[in-house]
């Protein structure tokens, strides 16, 4: 019987988070203006392209990044639902019932979630480790944000964190391509810290 195997996913994943955050914080950093544009590019991008590498992660049996995929994927879903109620597409009942603290509640709910999935990064590779490092700033200041903490200050932090993310994001993609296609290191990712897993015996 002939073992099946599945490509790897993560260029297709990091791809698509390296879009969404560059569109999105192009609007933090006020390059653009406004969330119309930046909607599609979160739900086809941020979610759709992050939940099929999440799926077929999961198919390699890769918890980690079956798991990570799946969930920033669902994140940039409700985001995009979050904006589009924000600019009335709903109406404006739903408009007018806004509590901007709940999103601030959903903010520290994946920070939590971010946290621990940054010590998992740290066995995985240092480019992965230190987009999961600016993935807890982004919602330390995407919660502090929406808590009304130093508003303008914690939403520039928020889209410089964002914009790190992305770069790091295109690198990932690019060297998960890259060194696949060319069977050697093209691209060096940087090795697993070896802190937490345990030797083989």
């Amino acid at each position: 019987m002939n073992e099946q195997k599945h490509a790897d996913p993560t260029a297709l994943g990091l791809f698509g988070l390296a879009m969404v955050t560059l569109v999105a914080s192009s609007q933090k950093l006020e390059l653009t203006h406004g969330f119309a544009y930046v909607v599609p590019w979160a739900i086809f991008l941020g979610a759709f392209a992050q939940l099929i590498a999440g799926i077929l992660d999961y198919k390699k049996c890769n918890v980690f990044g079956g798991t990570a995929f799946c969930a920033y994927g669902f994140f940039w879903l409700a985001v995009a639902f979050s904006w589009l109620t924000n600019i009335g597409t709903y109406g404006q009942l739903l408009q007018s019932n806004i509590d901007p603290h709940q999103l601030g509640m959903a903010f520290i709910g994946y920070l939590i979630f971010s946290l621990y999935m940054t010590v998992a990064a740290v066995e995985t590779n240092k480019v992965l480790l230190v987009i999961f490092i600016f993935i807890d700033f982004l919602f330390i200041g995407l919660a502090l944000n929406s808590f009304e903490i130093a508003p303008h200050a914690t939403h520039r932090f928020s889209g410089i964190a964002e914009l790190c993310i992305s770069l790091l994001s295109f690198y990932g993609s690019a060297a998960s391509i890259l060194n696949i296609h060319f069977g050697r290191t093209f691209l060096p990712v940087g090795k697993p810290l070896g802190i937490f897993r345990k030797a083989s015996v």
